[in-house]
Order: structure tokens, then sequence, then C-alpha cells
């Protein structure tokens, strides 16, 4: 009788301890999915933005090396609202790696956060967060992008498991570098530009002025837009930091484009130059540890049209420019035009296979005119076609990935723009911060 009741007692709290797991599983997991949401983070790359990882809280620690690129599938669709069809695509992107972390994705030994890493490249369109409309507004812009992360393996804990989760609440993102840039605007005779800027650390001492003017594609009122649509943010990097020890950095934006002139588009003039001029005077005068001696300014096609004209115009107020694949046509600049544009050291760049805006129609002419006219500090780089310098993507024959030609910025971003005098090696940035109106 004794045993019997032993037995069954036994059988009970056996009952009651399974019965007590399951149900704590079955919490666990029902209150994970009610606090579950994710964050994206977004890098700029040679090409663009691209949403390389995400942070997925999944309600409770988990141990190191308890979540492998298997454990989740990332779903995303990509939706612009400009469209009259919104939905781009959407499918799964590929998950390349995957750690337990902290709050900001760090990797952690224990951690109710898990970064999926996923698969990024200039042809991996779902990576993409931004968009650029083609047919009707010709401007890039950011899309909805909306994630499913769904666990397709289970996360082994002590007390159970982890199972079937569905995460689709977006809880916030990061840009890298594009957040630490301000934003602001001015309004100038009725013409408002808005723009991004980036501020060194005090160390009171002057600091130059770099000015970046965009693209034909980053217009608008969006000022993360011409950082973010190419990699524009790369003048806040370390690295091109480092050339200039310290660097305040300007963009200026266009509501449209700055090659829309008063009689027609890349007329030769623009009627946004005053504005920007007298943007680039109030930043320099509210920020007075600029060095007026050092302000630089550059820009890719459009913005190297804006490049142009204002060294044109403005004589002696830079101290270089650096225009890319620029737009002037050299049949717009007159003779008095070129002496005027000697006087601002200047590097061009741009690309032989360039059918956008053709160097032989705008850059190679006024080059040679400028050395004609004696233009001491005047510099080409002509590059045969841009392509790819990280290794890291190919064309299908195996060679370094090729750029369109028109996108001779990408060097320039990455400082790989450099001539080579008297056996002596100099980048872009390193002539650049070399310039001042003092010397």
């Amino acid at each position: 009788m004794l045993k019997k009741h032993v037995r069954t007692g036994l059988l009970c709290i056996l009952t009651i301890v399974m019965s007590l797991s399951f149900s704590i599983g079955v919490l666990a997991k029902e209150g994970i999915t009610k606090q579950t949401s994710y964050r994206t983070v977004t890098e700029i790359h040679d090409w663009g933005a691209a949403v390389t990882k995400v942070i997925v809280d999944i309600g409770q620690p988990v141990p190191n090396n308890s979540v492998t690129e298997d454990t989740f599938n990332v779903h995303v669709s990509r939706s612009d609202d400009r469209l009259a069809t919104p939905l781009l695509e959407e499918g799964d992107r590929t998950v390349t790696n995957a750690y337990v972390s902290d709050k900001e994705g760090s990797p952690a030994a224990r951690g109710k956060y898990v970064v999926l890493e996923m698969e990024i490249g200039p042809n991996i369109s779902l990576g993409s967060p931004l968009n650029y409309d083609w047919a009707n507004t010709r401007l890039n812009a950011w899309i909805d992008t909306k994630y499913t992360i769904t666990q397709v393996q289970d996360i082994a804990l002590n007390s159970g498991t982890i199972s079937e989760l569905m995460i689709d609440t977006f809880a916030g993102g990061t840009r890298e570098l594009v957040d630490d840039f301000s934003s602001g605007s001015k309004t100038y005779n009725d013409v408002t530009l808005t723009y991004a800027d980036y501020a060194p650390a005090k160390d009171k001492e002057k600091n130059p002025l770099i000015i970046w003017l965009h693209g034909g594609g980053e217009g608008g009122t969006d000022t993360t837009i011409p950082l973010s649509a190419n990699k524009a943010v790369s003048f806040a990097s370390e690295e091109i930091q480092s050339y200039f020890d310290g660097a305040y950095v300007l963009a200026p934006q266009a509501p449209t484009k700055w090659m829309d002139g008063f009689t027609g588009v890349a007329d030769g003039t623009s009627i946004y130059q005053e504005a920007l001029m007298a943007l680039i005077k109030d930043y320099v005068a509210n920020n007075p540890d600029i060095d007026p001696n050092r302000i630089y300014i550059g820009g890719a096609s459009n913005g190297g049209y804006m490049t142009m004209l204002m060294i044109r115009d403005y004589p002696g107020y830079f101290a270089a420019a650096y225009p890319v694949c620029e737009g002037l046509n050299d049949t717009l600049i007159t003779d008095e035009d070129i002496q005027n544009l000697t006087k601002t050291p200047t590097w061009f760049v741009t690309a032989a296979n360039d059918t956008t805006l053709l160097p032989e129609l705008n850059t190679l002419p006024t080059f040679d005119r400028l050395i004609d006219a004696g233009a001491e500090n005047v510099h080409l780089t002509l590059f045969d076609d841009v392509r790819d310098t990280t290794g890291l993507y190919k064309n299908a024959d195996g060679t370094p990935y090729e750029y369109n030609g028109h996108w001779s910025w990408i060097p320039v971003y990455n400082n790989e723009v450099e001539a080579t005098n008297d056996g002596e090696t100099t980048t872009v940035m390193e002539w650049m911060a070399a310039q001042s109106l003092n010397k």
C-alpha cells in the first residue's frame, strides 16, 4: 500500500514538473512573440545605400552560439509610394552571418538581441532602401522596406526552446555616418535651399570647409538623400577627415537640379547660384572657426556643372575645386571665363566611357584651354572606366565589377584619384588639403 502511494506521488510530481516545464516554454514563447521587434542598419557603399543587417529583439536572453545563419529567414518587400504601382519587388535576403548581441548590435556572450548580416552588392536590389524614379520625378527617395523575420530552427535554452517566432514590428533604424550630419535650410530672395552639414570636434584651431554639390538625382528637401544615394558621407569618414585634421562638410541641396538655368537646362546659368553663394557665406559666418582661406568646392555631374559656375563667377573665393564628370559644355565658356577659372586650383575627374556627360564636350576641351591659358595648378584624371576596387564584386568573367562610366565620383569618395610628379604620388584629398588662399 505504501509503495503504491509512493509510486502515485512520484507520478504526480513528474506530471507536475513536465506540465510546468511545458507551460514555461509555452508562456515564454507567447511572451516573446508579443515583445519581438527588429531594427535596420543602413550603410552607404560605392553604389549607394544598403540595409546590411537587422538587429532582432527576440524578447529574452539567449546564449552565444545559439543561432546560425540558418536560424531565421529574412523576407523583405520594397515599395515606392510615388509610383502608380508602389510594390517594386519582394523576396528573401541571403543571411551571411548571425550572432547574439547587445542592443547596439555588438557581439555578446549572452543577450536578447540577434544580429542577422545579409548579402549586399551593386546588383542586389533587395538590399536597397532607396529607389530612383526614372519615369516621373527622376529623383532618389527613401522607400518603404518591410521586413518579416521568421524563425525556421529552434533556439535551445537551459529551460526549453524558443521556436516559431515571426518578427515584423519595425522599431527604427540607424544610418551609419549619415546620422552624424545635421540639417537646415535657408531662404534667399524666395529661393530656399536645404542642406546637410557635418562639424568636426572643436580643437581651438581653424578648420577647412569641404562643400559637395549633389548629382541630378539627389534634389528635393530630404537632406539625407545627397549623402546616401551615393557615398558623399565619406567626407565625414575618419580617413578623409584625417587629411584635413578635421573639416566641416556642407552638402547643399537644390529643390530640383543645379543645372536648371534661366533659359533652359545647363545653359551656362543656374537659378540657384546666388542663393547657393549666400548660403555658403552665411554658413562660414555662423561658424567662426572655419578657415576662410581653405574653402573647397566640388560636385558630380549636375553638381560638377554648378562647381564650374561657382569658380567661374567667384574667382579667388575658393581655395580649390574638384569637379567630377562636370556638365558645363565648353562652348558656353568664354575666353574671359577661362581667365577667371585659372585663378582657382582645380582637379578634374571623369571617365572616358561616360556616355551621360561626354568628356570630349565638357571636361577635356576646358582642361586643354586652361593649360593653354597658363593655369599652373590644374589637373586631370581621366579613367578608362569605373571599376570596383574592393575585390568583393566581379563581372561574370571574373574581372572587377564595372560600374556605369558616369559614376567617376566613386574613386573620388574613396580617395583613389592620384597623380605622380617627380616620383611622388599625391591623392586628390592630399592635394586639396594643401591648398590655401594665403599660400
